[in-house]
């Protein structure tokens, strides 16, 4: 009898390796980046570049299943992420270290959204829907410890070898990207043993011109299957919801590390990987489960409104914080920080659910999948485009006003959501009939 691996032999880590390259390319390397002299206008626009291949990764992943298994594309994707690490790593001692590492980060994003697909599609050959119930909780889990280690501990291990070794950042830079080349080898082996081989993975007998019909086919029912102004609502709405959020991305990573003559709250990275990347984290994560709970109950329509509040008036803590100046330094003005960074993540994981479970919406019926797909592909472009030009905002206003402009942006995402319909029921549990004997 074959051997066949245990789910928690290989869902943890395999969610753990698809969510940590995301948060090295759309958060680590803005604070790296940040640290080796780039402005703020600079981070905004080359940075938010590395968000394009999740947006466009609905338009390749109909053909991964054209070429060798899933299972082969999620090996060949972690040693192909370990080798762009190690490339960021070589190159960010060398005269050419931007241009050469924003190209392994792009080499790194591209594998990582790929990785994505794969690794979503092999959970659901691999396991039968109850353990994919089951494991739901974990893999989510295991995503977002990723995320935390990210942005808490790859931040703070910097911060500590330059003090050691006396401030040379690209070299303790270049420490942490080594270190990290060896974890994604490791996972490599590790996957490479214990990720099962289910027979349902083999690749597709499609053509690829049979794929791309079934994509054009994809794509026309999207943009069809409401009206065309109801159409150009839902796609206003995936683009502007998160609208202040885009503004804010980077520049609040840069304005809680920038020194005060920056105007900055000048946070050590370990101060930051505390209050932000664990506390701040916390915060989203209790949010978003506190938004499903509400919505489960009541259905989307109910809760609509004080959702939307969540996601948009809790960003006034930067306006508050960039003129009261807490000084991390101290445990009065560290807990100040993290107490209003959890506030704002907390607003904006409850807020989230409403683009999550509308995407739900919009996406039921034929081709769900992939319109959910396509959903998530056009609201990272909502994120992606204000973001590229968020840093040269604040860099002409200073953080003071840009926080207060973001607020007024707010009413953007008030103005398209007023605009959307709502089944009231949508999300709504349902009574089960009553059996008859």
């Amino acid at each position: 009898m074959k051997y066949k691996s245990s789910p928690w032999a290989w869902v943890p880590t395999l969610y753990f390796a698809e969510g940590l390259p995301n948060v090295l390319v759309t958060a680590v390397a803005a604070i790296m980046y940040m640290q080796m002299g780039l402005s703020d206008g600079e981070l905004g626009l080359y940075t938010g570049w590395l968000n394009l291949p999740w947006i466009i990764k609905p338009l390749w992943s109909p053909f991964i299943d054209l070429l060798r298994t899933k299972r082969w594309w999620i090996l060949t994707m972690q040693i192909l992420i370990g080798a762009s690490l190690a490339g960021v790593a070589f190159t960010l001692n060398t005269p050419v270290w931007f241009q050469a590492s924003m190209c392994c980060f792009f080499i790194m994003a591209f594998a990582s959204a790929t990785h994505d697909i794969s690794a979503d599609g092999f959970y659901m050959i691999d396991l039968d829907e109850h353990t994919q119930t089951y494991f739901v909780g974990i893999r989510n889990t295991f995503y977002r410890l990723a995320v935390i280690f990210g942005n808490s501990v790859l931040v703070a291990i910097p911060g500590v070898l330059q003090v050691m070794y006396r401030n040379r950042i690209a070299f303790t830079w270049s420490l942490v990207f080594y270190g990290l080349t060896g974890l994604f080898i490791a996972l490599w082996l590790y996957h490479g043993v214990m990720l099962p081989r289910p027979h349902d993975d083999r690749q597709s007998r499609q053509s690829a011109s049979e794929v791309m019909s079934g994509l054009k086919e994809t794509l026309l029912t999207f943009f069809t299957k409401f009206p065309v102004k109801a159409t150009i609502v839902v796609i206003a709405f995936l683009l502007l919801y998160r609208f202040p959020e885009a503004l804010l991305n980077t520049m609040t990573k840069t304005f809680l590390m920038r020194p005060n003559s920056d105007g900055g709250l000048g946070m050590a990275p370990t101060e930051y990987g505390l209050a932000y990347g664990t506390i701040g984290l916390i915060g989203l994560t209790l949010g978003g489960i506190l938004g499903g709970i509400l919505v489960s109950r009541d259905g989307l329509k109910r809760w609509l409104w004080p959702l939307v509040c969540a996601i948009t008036l809790p960003d006034a803590v930067y306006i508050y914080l960039a003129y009261a100046m807490p000084s991390a330094a101290t445990g009065a003005g560290l807990t100040l920080i993290s107490s209003c960074l959890f506030v704002e993540q907390f607003g904006y994981g409850l807020g989230f659910t409403v683009l999550t479970l509308y995407m739900l919406y919009y996406s039921q019926g034929e081709f769900k999948t992939s319109h959910y797909s396509i959903c998530t592909g056009i609201s990272y472009l909502g994120l992606m485009l204000p973001g590229m030009v968020s840093g040269f905002i604040k860099d002409a206003v200073g953080y003071k006003t840009f926080f207060i402009i973001v607020m007024a942006t707010c009413i953007i995402t008030f103005v398209v959501t007023a605009l959307l319909k709502i089944d009231p029921d949508f999300g709504k549990k349902t009574e089960e009939p009553e059996k008859t004997e």
